[in-house]
């Protein structure tokens, strides 16, 4: 069995996990939701991730004479733990955050691509703050931001309701110049 990171760097299998956080669904559904995955490609991901441990059966119908599956994330399994960072190289690192950015960059693509793109209506930007701050205010930061997130993320679908991606990426500026403690 491969390895859950290995599972996730795939392109098409990064957006089947994205898609499924929070938010179960059938294959037949999923298809709808990417659009440009091909059936049979995307059945072939949805059965590594499922024997991977990375997607869990979480509810069959009888349809048709069939089986319908919904599929919903294991989320403890696509989450890297401390020991997943700390045992990971710089170049894993790279090669993770590269696939990062890799399905970023296709999710913002999606939305200029599908006509009537309204920034400023979709509430859509991109920036990069950079901030001075000591540990304990960025700590402070980090829980301020930790507890608006918590407090919508488990908002489902509803009328009025839009599926929104929030995209974090923290870092120190290494090339920054640094004033003496």
């Amino acid at each position: 069995m491969a390895d859950a990171r290995d599972l996730l760097l795939h392109p098409i299998r990064l957006r089947i996990v994205q898609a499924l956080l929070g938010s179960p669904m059938t294959p037949l559904r999923l298809k709808e939701a990417l659009g440009d995955v091909p059936q049979a490609t995307l059945y072939r991901h949805i059965n590594h991730l499922h024997e991977g441990g990375l997607l869990e059966v979480v509810d069959e119908a009888s349809v048709q004479g069939g089986v319908e599956r919904t599929y919903g994330v294991v989320t403890e399994a696509v989450s890297l733990g401390q020991a997943e960072y700390e045992g990971a190289t710089a170049k894993d690192h790279l090669r993770y955050f590269t696939t990062f950015l890799g399905t970023l960059i296709d999710a913002f693509g999606a939305y200029l691509g599908h006509g009537g793109v309204d920034f400023e209506a979709d509430g859509v930007g991109y920036r990069q703050v950079p901030l001075w701050l000591t540990d304990d205010e960025f700590d402070e930061l980090v829980a301020a931001l930790s507890t608006a997130v918590q407090a919508v993320a488990d908002n489902g679908p509803a009328p009025g309701r839009r599926r929104r991606l929030l995209t974090t990426i923290v870092m120190p500026d290494v090339r920054a110049h640094r004033l003496p403690d």
